[in-house]
C-alpha cells in the first residue's frame, strides 16, 4: 500500500562506471535554480488545494499591475464559462427529460426536446466565445507580466553595488531569480486554467446537488481517484526524469566536448574522441535501462489510478441504478448525472495538474521577489554632493577592503596619491590587490576602512553617478560587445551621439585603422562570430578597439577625472605593446590622471610615480630610479623580467630526458 499511497521520494540513481571514471560520480548542477528541483514532490492533493488561494492571489497581483482591464476581462470570461457550463448541463437535463418522457409519440418527443437542443447549441457558442475572449486577454497579459518582471530583474541587477556581484550568495540569488519572469508568465496561463477547472468543478457540483443530493458525494467518489492519480503519475514521471537525466546530462557534456572548437586539437591528436565516445555509449545504456525500469513503474501507478476510478464509477452507477429502480431518480436525471460526473472528474484532474504547475512556478516567482528585495537593499545610492568641477588630486588614505567570501583583506591600509596630469603606475604580482585597488579608485567598491577623497570631498558623500562620469576604464578583460565596431567604441560613453567621422580620432589614437579597414563593412561590421555575416577579432585587435573606446570616453569629458588602465597590452606583440603604452601615457592631461596597472615592467619605467603592492600591502613607492636604487621588490621584479631579454654567450642545450621523464 505504501508503494502507491505513501509519498513519492527520489531514489539515488544508479551511476554508470563511465560516470565514476570521468566525473567521480553523477553530474548535478550547483546553480540557484537547482534548489527547486524536487518541488513537484512536495505537494499532496490536499496541500495542492490548500495552496491554491495564495498562488492565485500572487498571480492576480502581478496581472493587476500589468493590465487591469485584461485581468478583469479574463475573470468575467471564466465566470461566464462556469455559468455556461451549468446552463449547458441543465439544457442537457431538459433534453433527457424530453427524450425519455413516457407519454406522446416519437414526433411529439422530438418537438419537445428541440428547445433544449437549441439552448445547448446556443450555450456552446457562447461558451466558445467566452473561451476565445479569455485566451485573447490572457495572451495579452502574459507578455506584459513577463516584461515587467524582466525589467524589474534587469534594472535591479544593473544597479546593485559591485560588492554584491562579488558576493557568492547574491550571485546564486541572481542566478535563480532570472527564471522568475518566465515563471510569472507561465503562472498566468496555469492560473487561468486552474480557475477554469475550479469554476467548472463548482458549477458541476452545484448542478448535481440540484438534480439529486446523493449525486454530489458520487462526484467526489469518482473524482478523488482521478485527482490522486493525476498527481501521483506526475510525480512518478518527475522521479523518472530526474533519475535518468543525470546520465543524459553527462552524455550531453561529452557531446559538447567532442564538438567544441577549443577541444578539437586534443580530441584528434590525443585520440580523446574514441575514448569519450565509448564512455558516452555506456552512459546512454544506463540512461535507457533507468528509463525502461521507471516507465514500468509509472505504468503500474496509472493502472492503479484507473482501477480505483473504475471501481468508483461502478459503485456510482450501482447507486444510480438502485435510485432509479426505487423510483428516487428518473432516467433523464441519471443520464445528466453521468455526463456531469464525467465532466467534474475531468475538471478535478486538470485542476490538480495546474495547481501543481502553479506551485512549482511560484517558487521561482518568490525567488524573483526575494532578489528584488535584496537588490534594493544593496543598490547603488542615488544623490549626494556634486563632485567638484576641478580636482587637484585624488587621495587614498589607509584604505582596507575584504571581499565577502574571503577571510583575508584584499587591500590592507593602502595609501596612494593621484595628482591631475600625472601618470601613476601600480605594479605587483597576480593576487597582490591591483585590480581591487582600481575598483576602489573608480568608486565601484567602497573602502571598509580608510578614506578616498576627490580633492577635499570624501567619496562616500558624493553622487556616485557623477564619480563614474569622471572615470574611464580599460582592462584586459574589457567587455567585447556583440555589436558593431562603431558601437563597441561608442559604448565608452553611450549617451554621447557619434558619427563615424566623430569616432575617427579615437580609432586613429588606438592605431585601430588597419583593423577597421579590413572589416567587410568597416565600423558597421558586427563583431560576434556566432551571428550570420559577423566577424571575430583577435585578442590584439580587440585591445585596440578597447583603447579606442577609452579614448572616446576620455575625449568627450572636460572635467577632472581619472583614466584607469588595467593590464591593457596582454594580447599585443612587443612592438604594439610599446606603442600602446606610449599612447596610453599621452592620454594624461591637466584635467586627467592616468593609472597604469600592469606586471610588465617595461611599460612603467617612465611613470611619474610607481606604487608596488604585495599581498594587499603597499610594499614601496617612488620613481623608477628611486625604486631601482632601493633594491627592493620593484628592483627584483624589474631585474627578473630584464634578464629574459639579456644576451647570453651561448644558448644552452636541453639535457637528455631521464628514464622517468620518458615514461
Amino acid at each position: 500500500m505504501k508503494r502507491f499511497f505513501g509519498p513519492v521520494t527520489m531514489a539515488e540513481p544508479q551511476v554508470s562506471d563511465a560516470e565514476h571514471e570521468l566525473f567521480g560520480g553523477p553530474l548535478r548542477y550547483d546553480m540557484g535554480w537547482s534548489q527547486h528541483e524536487h518541488a513537484t514532490l512536495d505537494l499532496t492533493m490536499m496541500s495542492a488545494l490548500r495552496s491554491m488561494p495564495a498562488l492565485v492571489g500572487a498571480t492576480l497581483r502581478m496581472a493587476w499591475q500589468a493590465d487591469r482591464r485584461a485581468l478583469l476581462s479574463v475573470g468575467v470570461s471564466e465566470i461566464g464559462q462556469g455559468i455556461a457550463a451549468a446552463a449547458g448541463l441543465l439544457a442537457v437535463n431538459a433534453v433527457m427529460h424530453a427524450l425519455l418522457a413516457g407519454g406522446g409519440s416519437a414526433t411529439d418527443r422530438l418537438h419537445a426536446l428541440l428547445p433544449g437542443l437549441l439552448a445547448a447549441a446556443l450555450i456552446g457558442v457562447v461558451n466558445s466565445a467566452l473561451s476565445a475572449w479569455s485566451t485573447s486577454r490572457a495572451g495579452r497579459l502574459e507578455p506584459k507580466v513577463e516584461r515587467i518582471a524582466t525589467t524589474q530583474y534587469l534594472a535591479a541587477a544593473a544597479e546593485v553595488e559591485l560588492e554584491a556581484i562579488d558576493d557568492p550568495d547574491f550571485r546564486r540569488l541572481v542566478d535563480v531569480a532570472q527564471h522568475g519572469p518566465g515563471s510569472a508568465r507561465l503562472m498566468i496561463s496555469s492560473c487561468v486554467a486552474a480557475l477554469n477547472g475550479l469554476i467548472s468543478l463548482i458549477t458541476t457540483a452545484g448542478v448535481l446537488a440540484v438534480l439529486h443530493p446523493v449525486l454530489l458525494p458520487m462526484l467526489i467518489l469518482i473524482a478523488a481517484p482521478r485527482g490522486w492519480g493525476a498527481m501521483r503519475v506526475a510525480q512518478e514521471r518527475y522521479v523518472s526524469v530526474m533519475s535518468w537525466i543525470e546520465h543524459v546530462r553527462a552524455g550531453r557534456l561529452i557531446g559538447n566536448l567532442l564538438t567544441e572548437r577549443s577541444a578539437a586539437q586534443e580530441v584528434r591528436l590525443h585520440a580523446v574522441g574514441p575514448f569519450l565516445l565509448s564512455r558516452y555509449e555506456r552512459m546512454a545504456e544506463s540512461a535507457e535501462a533507468e528509463q525502461e525500469r521507471l516507465a514500468s513503474s509509472k505504468a503500474l501507478t496509472e493502472w492503479v489510478a484507473s482501477a480505483l476510478s473504475g471501481l468508483a464509477v461502478a459503485a456510482t452507477y450501482g447507486a444510480m441504478f438502485w435510485l432509479i429502480m426505487a423510483g428516487h431518480m428518473s432516467l433523464a436525471v441519471a443520464g445528466t448525472a453521468v455526463i456531469a460526473v464525467r465532466t467534474g472528474s475531468a475538471s478535478l484532474g486538470a485542476l490538480v495538474m495546474n495547481i501543481n504547475q502553479l506551485h512549482e512556478e511560484s517558487l521561482y516567482v518568490r525567488d524573483h521577489g526575494r532578489f528584488l528585495t535584496e537588490a534594493a537593499r544593496r543598490t547603488l545610492p542615488t544623490g549626494g554632493a556634486p563632485v567638484p568641477e576641478r580636482v587637484e588630486e585624488i587621495v587614498l588614505d589607509r584604505v582596507t577592503y575584504r571581499y565577502p567570501d574571503r577571510d583575508t583583506a584584499a587591500l590592507d591600509a593602502v595609501s596612494l596619491t593621484l595628482p591631475m596630469g600625472s601618470v601613476i603606475a601600480v605594479v605587483g604580482e597576480n593576487g597582490s590587490g591591483k585590480s581591487t585597488l582600481m575598483k576602489i579608485l573608480s568608486g565601484m567598491l567602497l573602502p571598509a576602512s580608510g578614506t578616498l577623497r576627490w580633492g577635499e570631498a570624501d567619496l562616500t558623500g558624493l553622487d556616485r553617478a557623477q564619480v563614474f562620469e569622471r572615470v574611464s576604464l580599460l582592462t584586459q578583460d574589457f567587455q567585447r560587445w556583440p555589436m558593431t565596431a562603431a558601437m563597441n567604441i561608442r559604448l565608452g560613453r553611450p549617451g554621447h551621439p557619434a558619427t563615424d567621422d566623430d569616432l575617427k580620432p579615437s580609432v586613429d589614437h588606438a592605431v585601430a585603422g588597419p583593423v577597421i579597414a579590413k572589416l567587410p563593412e568597416g565600423l558597421r561590421s558586427l563583431l560576434a562570430r556566432v551571428f550570420r555575416g559577423a566577424v571575430e577579432l583577435s585578442g590584439g585587435e580587440w585591445q585596440k578597439v578597447g583603447l579606442a573606446r577609452t579614448h572616446w570616453r576620455s575625449s568627450t569629458s572636460q572635467a577632472d577625472g581619472v583614466l584607469i588602465v588595467d593590464e591593457p597590452t596582454s594580447a599585443l606583440d612587443p612592438e604594439a605593446e610599446i606603442e600602446a603604452f606610449d599612447r596610453i601615457r599621452r592620454l594624461a592631461a591637466p584635467n586627467r590622471a592616468v593609472v597604469l596597472v600592469t606586471h610588465r615592467m617595461s611599460g612603467v619605467r617612465h611613470a611619474d610615480h610607481i606604487y608596488v603592492l604585495d599581498n594587499g600591502h603597499l610594499a614601496e613607492h617612488g620613481t623608477h630610479a628611486e625604486l631601482i636604487a632601493a633594491r627592493g621588490r620593484y628592483a627584483a621584479m624589474f631585474d627578473a623580467q630584464a634578464a629574459q631579454y639579456a644576451p647570453t654567450a651561448a644558448v644552452p642545450h636541453p639535457a637528455a630526458p631521464t628514464a622517468s621523464e620518458q615514461v
